[in-house]
């Protein structure tokens, strides 16, 4: 039974959108909001790039996006979208013909912004091709490029500028009865960026992909993007995440899946919960959650560990996880299998123990799942 059931102030009523397809990745309507992420090496070096999307594909990544910035860059995408385990969505910015080229390479998505692509005979061209080859589209707004008439409307980069030029986006689509797209209007500023999502959510059923632009290193961007992401997700909005760090992209992905795990919005892998330490600490939290996490990160299957280093809200904590760890005294400490006391170990022997039973416990939720199933 869902927690949301006997707590309903757990409960998040998603905004109503309708469903479009990114490769086999469904976004909008009641799929599972996706969590993506962009390479940053060279789409011409194509072997590192294939690596970094196999990296986040294996982080969880359930689309990963690629620059196309020139026709050597389209060339190479099209081995990329071969050897890629998840849809590739192309960025393309200025140039038409990348576009066409993208669609014809087998992107399954075009990040594009329908008025700097080109006149409506261009334009009409870039979605003849993503009709053609099944890709969607992605209207992407920022607030550091808008459009020059908007800027002279409005004075400076505003909510209401981004949000019609979304809008003046979609009529572009819509007119050429283009129905597969999403939008984004993102900027670096939180506060203009959730005043925009809020607008636009009201002004279209189209699905959303929600980010941050810009947001900073990890963990300036981090704080950013969990602060303005969250509160759109825990409101309902937002169909597609992706988390902009200057960081490695499996950094992107991990900080994405955490924001969403915080909300029960998705669940992969161990959720721990742990303490931040005190002079009570029966061991070195710190440095065993840094160990347990690295060591845990092959586990798929979503699940919760407790590791708290007292007796204060340890034995509480336990009670609501799959595996636990409490600090007792005397170099020991107590293990919690499925909220229940099981038996001692020692402090010098407790991470390889808990890994143990955490990938046991991973398993018997596995051939649970696949039981019911």
């Amino acid at each position: 039974m869902s927690l949301n059931a006997i707590r309903p102030w757990r409960t998040i009523m998603r905004r109503k959108s309708r469903q479009i397809m990114v490769g086999k990745v469904p976004v909008g309507g009641d799929a599972p909001i996706a969590v993506q992420t962009m390479t940053n090496t060279l789409t011409t070096d194509v072997a590192a790039t294939i690596a970094q999307v196999q990296a986040a594909a294996d982080a969880g990544a359930d689309i990963v996006r690629i620059s196309v910035p020139d026709e050597e860059s389209s060339r190479a995408l099209r081995e990329i979208v071969r050897e890629s385990p998840v849809p590739i969505v192309a960025d393309i910015h200025f140039h038409y013909r990348r576009g066409i080229e993208a669609a014809e390479a087998g992107a399954a998505c075009l990040r594009i912004n329908p008025g700097n692509i080109g006149d409506a005979r261009r334009v009409r061209e870039v979605i003849a091709a993503a009709r053609d080859h099944g890709c969607s589209m992605r209207i992407g707004v920022n607030g550091g490029s808008l459009e020059r008439h908007l800027l002279e409307k409005y004075g400076e980069p505003c909510p209401e500028a981004m949000v019609e030029s979304a809008l003046e986006h979609i009529r572009i689509l819509e007119d050429n009865d283009f129905h597969e797209f999403k939008i984004s209007v993102k900027a670096s500023d939180v506060f203009m960026t959730a005043a925009a999502y809020q607008q636009l959510a009201d002004a279209t059923e189209a699905p959303l992909h929600l980010g941050i632009t810009e947001a900073g290193g990890m963990v300036s961007g981090t704080i950013k993007s969990a602060i303005g992401l969250g509160n759109l997700l825990w409101m309902g909005i937002g169909d597609t995440i992706r988390v902009s760090l200057s960081a490695d992209p499996v950094e992107e992905i991990k900080v994405g899946f955490e924001i969403l795990k915080s909300l029960g919005l998705r669940h992969r892998g161990v959720n721990i919960i742990s303490c931040p330490s005190c002079a009570r600490q029966g061991f070195d939290v710190i440095e065993t959650v840094q160990i347990l996490e690295k060591r845990l990160e092959h586990i798929k299957t979503p699940m919760s560990l407790s590791i708290i280093g007292c007796v204060v809200n340890g034995p509480g904590e336990a009670l609501m996880t799959d595996v636990g760890f409490t600090g007792g005294g005397a170099g020991s400490g107590m293990v919690y299998l499925a909220g229940k006391q099981s038996h001692k170990m020692s402090n010098a022997e407790m991470i390889d123990h808990i890994v143990e039973q955490v990938e046991k416990r991973a398993g018997e939720l596995e051939a649970a799942a696949k039981a019911a199933e």
